[in-house]
């Protein structure tokens, strides 16, 4: 049984989030070590004797706005792919539907990689006792080494409150310190040029294999550099310091994303972060950076508190099977650590498929360095509310909208129905319409998954002024485009013409095909939107009218079916997948990031979501990837199985992430021709941790649901739970000695362990549980 108390006594302190570190500089993009301040990232190498800071900017994106991208017959013969789905004819519809529902993107563009900072040093000779290290407490790269009789010590930081990344070099004999820096490797045309105080870099963010090559924002760098004695000397694109006791960098970048003047950007920025002097940035970026990450700490008992093993050696070593709980806590940390670098509540846009820091192989494959609507962005938010992060998802509430308005031309245009749509993939304009392509194109229901996260939000913080002037209008336009677009079918409501991203099926006669009717991941998304539309309304009082559509339309959704082989079915009928080992699962967001199968509400359904988990990675190619162990190790974890969720996290860490921790999609997959960064299996990670120790849905609080066997002892602070609740656990000998729980208002609430659930009613007073 449970038993509750009020708590007494100070609460826990948190522990710092960790360290990532290594005892040689990096070479490769996957050794650099990240720093972001939610719109501006740099990758920091450490190198010698030449240090390289790879630049990023979230708004520095080709392409542009287009009213063009919707194909001009989708609305005439929509109807006609959708009867010829209903009356069996497959690969007919396939056809029609390829040569007229798909859209263009003459102007879509990508987020562009800017130039690196290139740092010369003078060479005193082989360096000795070298660390690089990333201090996820603070937000803090640091590199000091011995060289020539001399300590030296560089300091980066990209700071949130003066939107500037700062530099500060030191050493411990005076006039030691002599460089040459200069801005190199721009993918973007462009001019670098000396200035008076440092280099500076103008150009434009264009290019042609996803744009017209012509449209896209203008970009402008500065990197100011103020030397303590010495001398410093400019030639045409360089500045140089020579015989320093220290010198401070500050860089800042500037776009006209979004109207804004990009010289007056940077030389303001430059100017004010000079003014305060490197001490003070430290300072301001320590507070507030560490204000976010020390909300939660994570222990799982490792051996020590501060391994002497580099990270790349550790995770090397649990690539060859060994354990380290220690490295997966650090992980789970690194995943929130590179949300607040990234996604801060003023960032003007949200995480794109490489989060903040782009490494220049996305934006020039095929796909691009966008915002995928169809799992990657929302996976790339998942650890935001339940691992206390609630402010960084506002990013992404800006996104969604900017697609209620753009979407609502889409809707109009290609489906004749109110309120907003938008399928597979978007940009920094808000593009809505389908792909370019079959197969993944048509997925109808991407931005009606992503409005679920507005609700999401609003069960973890519970604030009215929130769901009434963002997420209702939202919510209501996506409701009112579902309540037009689902199709009657033999008495039951049914989305289509529409694909399962990014899947296909062998039809009857033996064609593969991509398109039909009543899709697994419509009507989980269906459900979703209706029912979070219909809760929001009646929390605030409005259209009662609409809430009683709703209401009908639900009865009537298709419901959830289990196939030939004891699997949950991917599309209304009985389909043979046409690559049994493809990443996707989109049916099985019933399971995560929905509740609308469970173990205990729907075990049938629960068995066979499972067996089709083991269908996938069980067969021939399964394309194992970083967000699809992610994904996998929270449908485990929704599963309260413990064991299966932390071997597919232990995957994601040892086969899907590099040397500084940074997962990738796999070369080979999705053609994409070498491993490259995204950003979602961090997160995810995360997310998949906090589902482990932590579940809830608004009624109910689940401790330790899917608790490894392995994770004997350890104790997690400041987890977040829908109700607004503030969570920590401890656990001993494998189970749970208690938790402690602050609720932000006095309500009641169900609390579960195991197969015990208990009604509490708390007051604004922490409760103290043990079982």
């Amino acid at each position: 049984m449970l038993i509750a108390s009020p708590a007494t006594g100070p609460r826990p302190s948190v522990t710092p989030a960790g360290t990532l570190w290594y005892d040689r500089p990096g070479e490769r993009w996957f050794e650099a070590l990240p720093i972001g301040n939610g719109r501006l990232g740099g990758m920091v190498y450490g190198g010698l004797p030449t240090e390289r800071i790879d630049l990023s900017e979230s708004t520095a994106w080709s392409g542009g706005q287009s009213t063009i991208d919707l194909s001009p017959t989708a609305r005439q013969e929509l109807p006609a792919v959708r009867k010829l789905l209903l009356a069996g004819d497959y690969a007919q519809a396939q056809r029609l539907a390829g040569e007229h529902l798909l859209g263009t993107r003459a102007s879509f563009g990508t987020n562009l990689p800017l130039p690196h900072v290139r740092l010369t040093f003078a060479d005193r000779g082989p360096a000795t006792s070298y660390r690089r290290s990333l201090d996820l407490d603070q937000g803090i790269v640091a590199v000091t080494y011995d060289q020539g009789g001399t300590r030296f010590t560089r300091e980066v930081l990209a700071s949130h409150p003066q939107r500037v990344i700062a530099v500060r070099i030191e050493a411990d004999r005076p006039g030691a310190v002599s460089f040459t820096v200069g801005l190199d490797g721009s993918v973007i045309p462009g001019r670098t040029t000396s200035t008076e105080a440092g280099v500076a870099f103008s150009g434009r963010a264009v290019e042609s294999l996803h744009s017209d090559g012509s449209t896209g924002t203008a970009v402008e760098i500065r990197v100011n550099v103020e030397a303590v004695g010495g001398t410093v000397r400019r030639t045409d694109d360089a500045f140089e310091v020579d015989s320093a006791d220290s010198a401070v960098l500050i860089v800042a970048v500037g776009t006209d994303w979004a109207g804004e003047d990009p010289v007056r950007q940077v030389e303001t920025l430059t100017a004010t972060a000079a003014a305060i002097g490197f001490d003070a940035i430290r300072a301001a970026h320590v507070d507030d950076h560490a204000g976010l990450m020390r909300r939660v700490s994570l222990d799982l008992d490792a051996a020590t508190e501060v391994d002497p093993v580099p990270t790349d050696r550790r995770r090397d070593d649990l690539a060859r099977g060994g354990r380290d709980d220690g490295l997966l806590a650090l992980y789970f940390q690194y995943g929130r650590y590179l949300t607040v670098a990234g996604s801060r509540a003023d960032s003007p846009l949200p995480l794109a498929l490489q989060g903040l820091w782009n490494d220049g192989l996305a934006s020039s494959a095929s796909w691009s360095n966008d915002f995928h609507l169809d799992i990657n962005t929302q996976q790339n938010y998942w650890a935001a509310e339940p691992t206390n992060l609630a402010e960084c998802h506002t990013p992404l509430f800006r996104l969604l909208q900017l697609l209620a308005e753009t979407g609502q031309t889409t809707a109009t245009q290609m489906y004749d129905a109110p309120g907003w749509v938008a399928h597979t993939v978007t940009n920094a304009w808000g593009y809505s319409a389908p792909g370019t392509d079959l197969g993944w194109g048509l997925n109808v229901t991407g931005g009606a998954w992503l409005a679920t996260h507005l609700w999401e939000h609003y069960e973890y913080g519970g604030d009215d002024e929130f769901l009434r002037d963002v997420a209702y209008p939202i919510l209501r336009g996506a409701a009112q485009f579902l309540l037009s677009y689902l199709t009657e079918d033999q008495g039951l409501l049914v989305s289509g013409p529409s694909e399962s991203p990014e899947n296909w099926y062998v039809a009857p006669d033996g064609s593969k095909c991509s398109v039909a009717m009543g899709n697994t991941v419509d009507r989980v998304f269906a459900e979703a939107i209706l029912r979070d539309c219909a809760a929001a309304a009646e929390v605030l009082g409005v259209d009662p009218d609409l809430r009683e559509r709703i209401t009908a339309a639900r009865a009537r959704l298709s419901p959830y079916l289990i196939g030939r082989h004891g699997q949950l079915q991917e599309w209304l009928h009985d389909f043979e997948d046409a690559d049994p080992a493809h990443r996707h699962t989109s049916h099985l967001c019933a399971l995560f990031p929905e509740r609308q199968i469970t173990p205990r509400t729907t075990p049938d359904l629960a068995r066979a979501a499972e067996v089709t988990i083991e269908r996938r990675q069980s067969a021939a190619g399964w394309e194992q990837t970083e967000w699809v162990e992610a994904n996998f190790a929270v449908f485990h974890a929704r599963l309260l199985q413990g064991d299966k969720a932390l071997a597919h996290l232990t995957n994601l860490v040892a086969d899907a992430s590099e040397a500084n921790l940074l997962s990738y999609s796999v070369g080979g997959v999705a053609g994409a021709a070498q491993n490259i960064y995204s950003f979602d299996g961090n997160a995810g990670g995360s997310a998949a941790v906090a589902e482990m120790l932590l579940q809830s849905d608004g009624q109910e609080i689940e401790l330790l649901p899917a608790l490894p066997t392995t994770w004997q002892n350890g104790s997690v602070r400041g987890l977040r739970a829908r109700g607004g609740f503030t969570v920590d656990i401890s656990w001993k000998d494998g189970r749970l000695d208690h938790a402690r729980i602050h609720p932000s208002r006095t309500t009641t609430h169900r609390i579960r362990y195991g197969d015990t659930s208990t009604e509490l009613t708390f007051t604004e007073q922490e409760a103290l549980i043990v079982s």
